[in-house]
């Protein structure tokens, strides 16, 4: 198994998916991106060929502009190449790196760049992984980023200069039966203060195991306070709670002598809705937005009599990156890319 976070992880044979993503929100006007490169290689009986995509999309909270902004693009397997050292990875004329994005279709493009942090953060456990328990892995190879560049889309022009934002790589055999995920590298204090040197990143997944639903398991990772939380042991992951829906999420978690207590809420008018196809054929849909908010509790457990301190509240409105899947549509939810 590679140790690059980002190396490919493809071997050519059928029954994979692949996505890396970015997700930042510029802090100036609002303005929530979200870029993914995939391949999907499906088994035999799915009835189609391999394939390479890029998608963009754009959730806008400005007036009168449209909520939503989506594109994708289908292309041949062929126009798939990767390198591991130094990584890289190009979709036809779109290239990823460990530094930066470019590319383009129709009328959308980018150029972003950043620089690395050097932390990684898995959200499944390495025993898991080795085990092969897991239909997907979720690897952060850049969990904390400050982007610079510009995305474009029509004539809409975006420049930015520390946008707040994340990049990761995921891959594996299945989507989910549901699940929920959070992002947010923009955390302020009750004060309005940036949290310096913090991010939240979560998931939050039920399962099909021997034709039950099996969960919701919820690994959770970030940083808080220049110490990292990784609330990822198998026994952990069970017993941390959730309870999500397509715009909102309740959850907490606990790392060894610290808890977190999250809340997210999402406007349903900037939600993108896609579709998501596993390997086998069979359909997800996911509703995304990265202009979520999020209040984050933070405690510590008391020395002397076992409970719980509360020592901080931060939080995040308009800057957090949220998204819901499940197997079916939700009725009253717009799907923009199908």
């Amino acid at each position: 198994m590679p140790n690059a976070p980002n190396a490919l992880r493809w071997d050519g044979s059928a029954g994979h998916y692949e996505v890396y993503y970015l997700t930042l929100t510029d802090g100036r006007s609002g303005v929530g991106v979200w870029i993914r490169y995939t391949m999907l290689a499906p088994l035999p009986g799915a009835g189609e060929p391999p394939s390479a995509a890029l998608w963009f999309l754009v959730t806008d909270p400005r007036a009168g502009l449209p909520p939503v902004v989506a594109r994708k693009a289908t292309l041949s397997i062929d126009l798939l190449h990767a390198g591991a050292d130094p990584f890289e990875l190009r979709v036809a004329d779109a290239l990823l790196t460990d530094e930066g994005m470019t590319g383009g279709f129709d009328d959308v493009s980018w150029d972003l760049h950043w620089t690395p942090s050097g932390r990684r953060y898995g959200h499944v456990h390495p025993w898991l992984e080795r085990l092969g328990a897991a239909d997907t892995i979720l690897e952060l190879p850049h969990a904390n980023l400050s982007i610079e560049g510009y995305v474009q889309w029509g004539s809409e022009r975006l420049e930015l200069a520390g946008a707040r934002g994340g990049q990761a790589h995921l891959w594996g055999s299945k989507h989910a039966r549901s699940w929920a995920w959070l992002h947010c590298n923009d955390l302020r204090t009750i004060g309005g203060k940036p949290a310096r040197d913090a991010f939240i990143d979560a998931v939050s997944v039920s399962t099909t195991r021997a034709g039950r639903e099996f969960g919701p398991v919820t690994p959770v990772v970030g940083r808080f306070d220049g110490r990292d939380f990784r609330s990822i042991s198998p026994v952990r992951v069970l017993r941390n709670s959730s309870s999500y829906s397509p715009t909102g999420w309740r959850f907490e978690a606990v790392e060894g002598s610290r808890k977190v207590i999250v809340e997210v809420d999402a406007d349903h008018e900037r939600l993108a809705g896609v579709t998501y196809r596993d390997p086998d054929g069979e359909s997800a849909y996911c509703y995304n937005t990265e202009t979520a908010s999020i209040r984050l509790h933070l405690y510590e457990r008391a020395r002397r009599f076992g409970g719980w301190t509360h020592v901080a509240d931060v939080h995040a409105y308009g800057r957090a990156h949220f998204e819901y899947g499940q197997r079916t549509p939700v009725p009253e939810l717009e799907l923009h890319l199908r």
